[in-house]
């Protein structure tokens, strides 16, 4: 066995695959809950351009990979190259945990479970109440199915090109329906940007996730009627920083609770931990690896 920090011939591999990826924090989590229990394995993150994705996916069995996490823009590319597809991936379309399971690639998300966990350790209640989406892309079904899962009882994804939101609530209006996913009364419905302005909609949101990047490169967010919001209402971004991003600076101005996806973004981490290594991390050390690297600590 490798010593503490070291890697050996014996040591087994997970990774983080992307582009970019010298952004993510990933490795830092993983690597303190390989510490803590003593196993004598590692998290690296590849630079993996979209070209390439296929011949890195097919290396993980040669390589005696455990397993890898995908992020931008590799989540959908990576369903049609997996030999097994879990039923969350599926239906959010998007790959963000590719398990090797005796030489064959099992593909698994757990992006929609990871937010859900983060509202519910918030004590987040929506049951019955309205959800507001922003996004219809990349982590947005992942949002969608978080809060069908909590009760949402209208369902409101805001979208650009408001073709794409239609395609998205038609998916899950069909997983409310047919499938029997969701309870009673619960509806999905796509909308224009425009509609984060209107104070009838905005007047009833218990819930606003922004599950775009958008406002990252700008230094602004799209137009959204902040103030008509209820003063319960939480604002939730997907993205995490070290700063309040630009959706939640105007929400905590204005006293509403805002949280971002750092809290997402650990218990995504933990399930994956535990389908890579069979076994869990360490309560809260995934976590506090992830505030010290944000500079929280």
């Amino acid at each position: 066995m490798a010593a503490p920090g070291e890697l050996g011939g014996r040591t087994l591999l997970t990774a983080v695959l992307g582009d970019p990826v010298e952004h993510s924090l990933s490795p830092a989590m993983h690597n303190a809950a390989y510490a803590a229990l003593g196993l004598d394995r590692a998290y690296a993150a590849f630079h993996v351009t979209p070209a390439r994705l296929r011949d890195a996916l097919r290396a993980i069995p040669a390589l005696g990979m455990l397993g890898v996490n995908l992020t931008v823009p590799h989540k959908q590319r990576a369903l049609r190259l997996m030999a097994h597809l879990s039923g969350e991936a599926r239906l959010l379309g998007a790959v963000n945990c590719v398990l090797n399971r005796r030489g064959e690639l099992h593909g698994d998300n757990t992006d929609a479970r990871g937010l859900e966990a983060d509202l519910r350790a918030n004590a987040i209640a929506l049951d019955g109440r309205v959800a507001v989406i922003v996004g219809a892309g990349g982590a947005a079904p992942a949002a969608v199915l978080a809060v069908i899962r909590m009760g949402a009882g209208r369902i409101v994804v805001c979208n650009r090109t408001v073709a794409h939101a239609n395609r998205l609530a038609r998916r899950f209006a069909h997983y409310l329906g047919e499938r029997g996913g969701g309870r009673a009364h619960q509806t999905i419905e796509a909308r224009g940007l425009d509609t984060l302005t209107s104070a009838a909609t905005m007047g009833t949101a218990a819930i606003v996730v922004n599950a775009t990047p958008m406002g990252l490169k700008t230094g602004g967010f799209a137009p959204l009627a902040y103030a008509a919001t209820p003063a319960a209402a939480l604002f939730y971004d997907l993205i995490y920083a070290r700063e309040p991003t630009p959706f939640l600076a105007p929400a905590l101005a204005l006293g509403r609770r805002a949280i971002d996806g750092a809290g997402m973004l650990v218990n995504q981490g933990v399930l994956a931990f535990e389908l890579f290594n069979a076994v869990a991390p360490p309560a809260g050390v995934m976590h506090a690896a992830l505030m010290s690297a944000l500079g929280r600590a």
